[in-house]
């Protein structure tokens, strides 16, 4: 049995902490159980948190069912999707850190024995277990669930269609008509982006890493079952109260290579780099952005998803889910199968259990991978000193020299793409988008998917200190650190510059001298902050550099 709640203890001088737990709606027998928090993402701004709000009854149902008393509170969201291309979306990647503490504030100011993170989208979820990890008290996330494919001319769409939609209009080889009739159906109703964008991705992470049951997350948001595994949460977090497993007994090192491999084997998102970085922080678990290179080599891409594949998330949960993969992973001994997860099984037993639907396409049999080795690419060179980030799914050219195309913000290159002034063979480079100097590290989508639109996909390359979104494919390198704002290489680069991207050799470099480089750097100097008072320049201060997370600290 656990300890009363110091809050709710049964004597004199908690008297007025029931009281006015009373006035809630709670009992006497209600106080005299565990307190669990159910910290809700729920947010009406977009499809991804929509529905969190009833899921979360479902899963305060099962707590109570299984002698818990669950209380439940919210916190914030930003919808990268709606905010992509202006100057909201620099307040994505914040939000990743105020969530995290939002969380984390609110279980520690009402001492809750146990928390279930019910999540939705994709800084969400890294912050949902961020601040597990933080905090050290048993508890799960638990992820809303993808959206339904759209249906375009016999096709499903996604987002990404809108996006790159938008390039062919600019173009000239899409009609405005044929654009609305797109954007009309791409986001049928509630539910995270379809492809293996950022938060199918974390989706995949959590549970590979153990923090979400197997099986659970990539049930679709609109599917019936989702409500019964919501429910079941209930009796997952009171168990790990009574056997008193917290966070940080499953977020091991193994359980992080794991993570890591699940990303790979399934073409995830770039981002996925950024936020295992910082949870792993956060739990005090070694982690550098080279084990990623060295897990993804060892790793073979599996899931034949969008943006690179043909098919969604849902698609991937008819045929065998996450559970499948990790079984696949495990026959080739490319996961530590004794890593602990929620359900007290390891990752070796969860995965034992899959079921493959017969004819099915998704997931690739292991003699037969879509690519020997992980979408995941780490590249270093005299532009990324630190390294940078790309994601490489077996159709991208493997190498690419041209002239520099510098911008100075997102919204500069955008321009010129729309107006035709990026060519075939050109580098883009876009600066001053990182952690502290967006500040905030905007998604590049808009410009990738605009590029992609454009018919320019396969001939022209783009680098930048920004992030990009799941949903981007192409010869792209992200994350470049360190980022302009601090005075790396890529605030040294001038018009014209010849860039070499060389991912055999794991090389993205300018072809310029060390002298003239440092001669230039020695010239640099750093840009007035954007925002001098409020969120931004409060996280600007404490960022750290995106090799290392973007996780906020004291200096």
């Amino acid at each position: 049995m656990t300890t009363p709640n110091p809050l709710t203890a049964p004597e004199p001088r908690r008297a007025a902490a029931r009281a006015m737990l009373k006035a809630v709606g709670f009992s006497d027998s209600d106080l005299e159980k565990p307190l669990i928090g159910v910290a809700n993402t729920w947010i009406e701004i977009g499809p991804c948190n929509l529905h969190l709000r009833d899921l979360a009854v479902h899963v305060k149902d099962g707590v109570r069912a299984a002698g818990g008393t669950p209380m439940e509170f919210n916190t914030v969201s930003i919808s990268d999707g709606i905010t992509m291309n202006t100057e909201g979306m620099k307040t994505s990647l914040v939000s990743r850190e105020v969530i995290a503490d939002s969380i984390e504030l609110v279980c520690r100011g009402q001492l809750f024995d146990a928390v279930v993170c019910v999540v939705g989208c994709d800084k969400t979820i890294p912050a949902g277990a961020m601040a597990l990890a933080r905090l050290n008290i048993p508890g799960l996330v638990l992820y809303g669930g993808t959206i339904a494919p759209g249906n375009y001319k016999g096709k499903d769409v996604t987002i990404q269609d809108v996006f790159e939609a938008v390039g062919a209009n600019a173009a000239g080889k899409m009609s405005d008509a044929e654009l609305l009739a797109l954007e009309n159906v791409a986001c049928p109703g509630a539910g995270a982006c379809g492809g293996q964008y950022t938060a199918n991705t974390m989706s995949t992470v959590m549970e590979m890493i153990g923090l979400s049951p197997m099986g659970f997350n990539s049930v679709p948001a609109m599917d019936p079952q989702k409500d019964q595994v919501a429910y079941d949460c209930g009796a997952v977090v009171m168990d790990l109260l009574n056997r008193g497993v917290k966070p940080r007994d499953i977020l091991t090192r193994p359980s992080f290579e794991n993570a890591i491999a699940s990303v790979a084997a399934s073409g995830g998102s770039t981002n996925a780099v950024l936020h295992l970085l910082a949870i792993a922080r956060e739990a005090g678990v070694p982690l550098h952005i080279d084990d990623f290179q060295r897990v993804s080599e060892r790793t073979p891409l599996l899931a034949d998803l969008k943006p690179s594949g043909r098919f969604v998330a849902s698609d991937m949960h008819r045929a065998g889910g996450i559970r499948l993969l990790a079984h696949r992973l495990l026959q080739g001994k490319h996961l530590h199968e004794s890593a602990m997860t929620v359900s007290g099984k390891t990752l070796g037993v969860e995965a034992g259990s899959a079921i493959e639907t017969p004819g099915q396409e998704v997931i690739a049999p292991l003699d037969k991978p879509l690519k020997k080795t992980g979408g995941l690419v780490i590249l270093r060179g005299n532009l990324a000193p630190e390294g940078c980030v790309a994601k490489i799914s077996g159709h991208e050219r493997l190498s690419h020299r041209g002239p520099a195309r510098v911008f100075e913000s997102e919204e500069d290159a955008m321009t010129a793409v729309t107006e035709k002034r990026i060519k075939a063979g050109d580098v883009v480079v876009i600066r001053y988008e990182g952690p502290k100097g967006g500040p905030g590290m905007r998604e590049m989508l808009s410009v990738t998917a605009a590029i992609v639109g454009e018919g320019l996909g396969g001939s022209v390359a783009l680098l930048t200190d920004g992030r990009f979104s799941g949903a981007t494919r192409g010869l792209m390198a992200g994350h470049v650190s360190p980022e302009a704002a601090l005075g790396g290489p890529i605030a040294a680069v001038h018009e014209g510059d010849t860039i070499h991207f060389d991912v055999n050799q794991r090389v993205l470099e300018v072809e310029v001298s060390d002298t003239a480089l440092r001669q230039r750097l020695a010239q640099w100097r750093p840009p007035q902050p954007r925002y001098p008072t409020g969120v931004f320049a409060k996280y600007a201060a404490l960022v750290s550099s995106a090799s290392e997370g973007a996780i906020t600290r004291p200096k």
